[in-house]
């Protein structure tokens, strides 16, 4: 799978760590970055993840903040974005499952590296439920753009 990648200064090690994961599990990765620990500005780097999924560029994308907030409000103004802050690996399969998020985010501050791996592992097996009532859901939110 070709997967975009970013996050700003508070995520860095992270990112690292699920680049190693995800290149070690054979998927492409498209790094947008920070590639240093000097303080940058969120959106930017979710823009250009989202904008790489939203293209068809990368299949999935995956942005890395302090908290995935800040992450996650700037991807979903990307229009036809689904971005989806997870916490634990339940989450990343229902934002699969259920809303068929393309965009994984993460909180740097609030996960440890090996759960923040399994959250990442979650998101990427499974697939969106599309012969399902949440198919007309999901209709509803690509209206909205």
């Amino acid at each position: 799978m070709r997967i975009a990648i970013a996050a700003d200064h508070g995520g860095l090690e992270l990112k690292k760590a699920l680049v190693e994961h995800l290149l070690a599990g054979d998927h492409q990765v498209q790094d947008f970055g920070t590639h240093s620990t000097d303080s940058v500005d969120y959106p930017d780097f979710a823009a250009s993840v989202a904008r790489a999924v939203a293209s068809g560029s990368c299949e999935r994308g995956i942005l890395i903040c302090g908290t995935g907030i800040g992450m996650s409000l700037a991807a979903n103004k990307i229009p036809g974005i689904r971005a989806a802050l997870c916490t634990d690996c339940y989450m990343a399969r229902m934002a699969r499952q259920h809303n068929d998020a393309q965009i994984l985010c993460l909180g740097a501050r609030v996960l440890g590296f090996g759960l923040a791996i399994d959250i990442v592992d979650s998101f990427l097996t499974h697939d969106f439920s599309a012969n399902s009532r949440h198919a007309r859901r999901v209709a509803k939110i690509n209206a909205l753009d």
